[in-house]
Formats: structure tokens, sequence, C-alpha cells
């Protein structure tokens, strides 16, 4: 067995190859306790998180102040449905309408697919439209209809055909953008930062182009933050950082229970009330052990000192790499706050990953020759520095 393999149960692969479905390539390593940024596998070795469950765990491992949360309700009551009241949900829907804007409403449901989906449907709805445009390079999840804007071949051949009224125009083309938004067009999907190809931030103008259109057009404009929200750029959301340009409608979910499955829609104007009772729904979305998580996770993400300290270890990370990329030793450097990606100029990006976690630090690579970091938030100087010096010895 490997070093790497060592954090491996002797019968988990076993169990894994003969029971589970094959559409998982896995670190050979279980991991099997979590705290603040560490990762602890089932042979007690220790590793630096750089990933955080790919933008999850924004609170790091297991928080207290979620942990308490989660443990409270799960002794109360866990689930109910959606034929009944829910104040945590209530409550939950109520902090993230304030913080949209006036007369903002919520929708929950349980993953970023799932909020995409249910957006789609919203848009669909609201103008009897039938046209979503969105960018080349984006990722909107993994059901068909978010699929179908996710306009990647490689993950939409093998399950063509794909849901009729998808557009997709260049990330940085403003002309293709202006050309493709009509009166056909029920909405514009973009994430303000796209993560899973690479990190790759939309420009300004190109989200304000996306707006101008929308206001002229009648459709709306939406903003997939499920990974580039929560906190990750040094704001609760990433579209808050743009000078003049607000979104219609937010999805949201990876982060927002820290680690519990949640997703949600967030809806301000004429949007916030286009669903009526039958129009959509989930069986466990907005459950009250999930949104308790949730309120515990705002808690602690909407909190500026937290979200200053992101801006500065994003800038630290940030610099440190681009120190690499001057020496020749990365070709590109992209992201802000802790949202960053950087590309290698050859293709060993899963040979540099593998090497980390021997080393016991947890990376990712979105491409042969791309690396993507994604730690908590709540990580320190010493945490990028570590991950920098390995980066320098590695490359």
């Amino acid at each position: 067995m490997s070093e790497v393999a060592a954090g491996l149960r002797t019968g988990l692969l076993e169990l894994e190859q003969r029971f589970l479905m094959r559409n998982y390539s896995r670190q050979a390593v279980e991991f099997v306790r979590g705290e603040g940024v560490t990762l602890f596998d089932s042979e007690g070795n220790a590793y630096l998180d750089f990933l955080a469950g790919i933008g999850v765990c924004n609170t790091g491992h297991c928080h207290p102040q979620v942990v308490e949360a989660i443990r409270e309700q799960a002794g109360r009551l866990i689930h109910t449905s959606n034929l009944f009241h829910i104040e945590q949900q209530a409550r939950l829907a109520q902090r993230l309408a304030d913080g949209f804007e006036p007369g903002a409403r919520a929708f929950f449901c349980n993953s970023g697919a799932e909020a995409n989906e249910a957006a789609i449907k919203l848009a669909r709805k609201r103008r009897r439209r039938g046209e979503i445009v969105m960018l080349e390079g984006a990722f909107h999840g993994r059901t068909l209809g978010a699929l179908s804007a996710t306009p990647q071949e490689s993950k939409q051949e093998a399950f063509a055909p794909m849901v009729e009224g998808f557009v997709a125009v260049p990330r940085s083309d403003v002309a293709a953008l202006e050309a493709a938004v009509s009166e056909r067009t029920a909405a514009v999907l973009l994430e303000p930062i796209q993560g899973e190809t690479g990190v790759w931030p939309i420009s300004e103008p190109m989200l304000e182009a996306a707006r101008g259109l929308c206001d002229r057009t009648g459709a709306l404009l939406v903003f997939d933050e499920v990974q580039c929200g929560m906190g990750r750029t040094g704001v609760l959301w990433a579209s808050a950082q743009t000078s003049t340009v607000r979104p219609d409608v937010i999805t949201a979910a990876k982060a927002l229970a820290s680690g519990l499955p949640i997703g949600a829609v967030i809806a301000g104007g004429e949007a916030a009330d286009v669903f009526e009772p039958g129009d959509h729904g989930s069986t466990f979305g907005g459950g009250p052990l999930v949104c308790a998580a949730a309120l515990a996770t705002l808690d602690v993400l909407d909190d500026e000192q937290l979200l200053s300290r992101v801006r500065v270890l994003g800038d630290r990370l940030r610099v440190g790499l681009e120190a690499m990329a001057a020496a020749g030793r990365l070709i590109d450097v992209r992201g802000r706050g802790l949202i960053i990606g950087a590309d290698l100029p050859d293709p060993r990006a899963a040979e540099v990953v593998t090497d980390a976690l021997a080393q016991g630090i947890v990376l990712n690579a979105t491409g042969p020759a791309t690396l993507r970091f994604l730690p908590p938030l709540v990580i320190d100087e010493a945490d990028v520095d570590r991950v920098l010096d390995f980066l320098g010895t590695a490359l």
C-alpha cells in the first residue's frame, strides 16, 4: 500500500468497487474526522485542507457553533415536510432575503443543481419564454436542465439530447451576448466567477452588458453563486463586489449549511412572486435541521472581521502564486478572495495534487494543467505559507 493509500481502511475499496456505481474517481484516502482546516484519515494522519469539500466547508470542519445548532435541532425535530410550517426555514428565508433586497423571497431545495433548475423554471414561467443565455465555461449542475446550461461537450455528450432553449456565448464577448439576448430570452444565467472550469472571474463590462440587456428585454439576470458565494470572495455574495451590477435572482448551495445538503433561490422584484402552489417543490428542501445549520453558518460567515481576513489571506495566496508565475513556474493566476485558479506550464496538475496529498495537503485540479484553491475561510497565514512552500518545491 502506498503512503497515500495508508489512509484507506482495508476492505473499504472492495466494498466500493462491489456496491457503488463507478461515477467517481477518488484519491486513495478515507477522511474520518475534521477540525477547523484539518482533516484526519483513518490512520490518524493530518491534512491541511485547501479544497473544503469543493467549497462547502467555508466555516471549517465541524465548527462548534454549527455542530451545536445541528445537535440541538436533531434532538428536537429532524423532518416534517413543506406541507407544514417550519420556523427555521422562515427565519433563514428572512435572513437571506433581507440581505438581498427589500421584498425578496427565498425557495429552498437540496443542492446547487436543484437551485439552478428552480431558477430556470421561475424564469420561464415568468415570461412564458424559453431561451436561457449562459456563458461558455459555465458549470451549473448535472441534472438535465442544469446540464443543458453547462456548455461542456465532455459532460453533455453521453446524455444527449439536451433540453432545448439554451444559448451559450463566449465568457468575454459582449457583442456575442448582445446578439444572443432578445425578446425570446427568459434569463441570462451566469457565475460571477466560474469555478469548475478553473476560476474565471467574469469582467465588469460583461456583467454590465448582461444587466443592461436584461433591463431592455425584460429577461431576468440570474447569478449562480453556488461556489463563489457565502463569503468565498471576501464579501457574503460575490455580486456585491461589482460596482453597479445587481442580479434579479441568486442561486446558492455548497457552503450555505457547512456540509448539510441545501440549495436556495433568492429572488427580488417581480421574480419574487412568480411561483404559486404546485409550481415547484422539494420533499427535503428547507427542513428544520438543515435550516438550523444554515442559520448558524451565516452567524459565522456574515462577519466583517472574518470577511476582511478572507480578502487579506486571498491576496497573500495570490501574490505568492503570482511570484511563481513571474518565475515561469506558473503561467496564469486568477481569482478573488479565497477562490483562486492557477495554470501550470505543462499538464501535470494531477501529479501535483497527488504529491500534495502525500505531504499532507489537500489540493484540487480542475483540468490537466489547472490547480484550484478553495480553502476553508478560517485558514491563517501559516496555512497559506505552507501551501506556497509546497508549491515552490513541487513546481
